[in-house]
């Protein structure tokens, strides 16, 4: 698939510098969007499910998973209907973890400025980047694109 017929299945956008004739990679592992990286569950240690938590299917215009700092560049997860279903009760240990999702055919990460990704069929966990900080503490702060 290419970003041009992503686009036009999902009704999204990107940013004009972006070429809509690439072929938008579908990949099999650990793989990051801006601020947001996609992790196999099977990557991954003591990170479960929430009790209470919901699964639901993506639907035909996606979910947001996160948005930029001035609430513009939404991280968007899109998929054909009824493949891919995602909860956010997530308890990650890092405490990074925003969402969880399981897909039978490929998903797709959509973002303005980064276009299009592909996430092969599997159980991933999407977590937050985050960096240390700068000035005296140096703590850590939230990476957003």
């Amino acid at each position: 698939m290419d970003l041009m017929e992503l686009l036009d299945r999902t009704g999204l956008d990107v940013l004009d510098h972006l070429e809509r004739q690439v072929a938008i990679p579908v990949i099999d592992g650990l793989q990051a969007q801006g601020d947001l990286i996609v992790i196999p569950m099977a990557m991954l240690g003591p990170v479960t499910v929430q009790p209470w938590a919901q699964w639901r299917l993506v639907p035909s215009e996606g979910v947001e998973l996160v948005r930029g700092v001035a609430g513009n560049n939404p991280h968007t997860l899109v998929a054909d209907a009824g493949v891919c279903r995602w909860t956010n009760g997530v308890r990650d240990p890092l405490r990074l973890g925003i969402a969880l999702f399981e897909n039978t055919a490929p998903a797709y990460l959509v973002h303005p400025e980064h276009g299009g990704s592909g996430v092969a069929p599997g159980r991933w966990l999407v977590r937050r980047q985050q960096e240390r900080g700068t000035g005296p503490r140096g703590g850590r702060v939230l990476v957003a694109d």
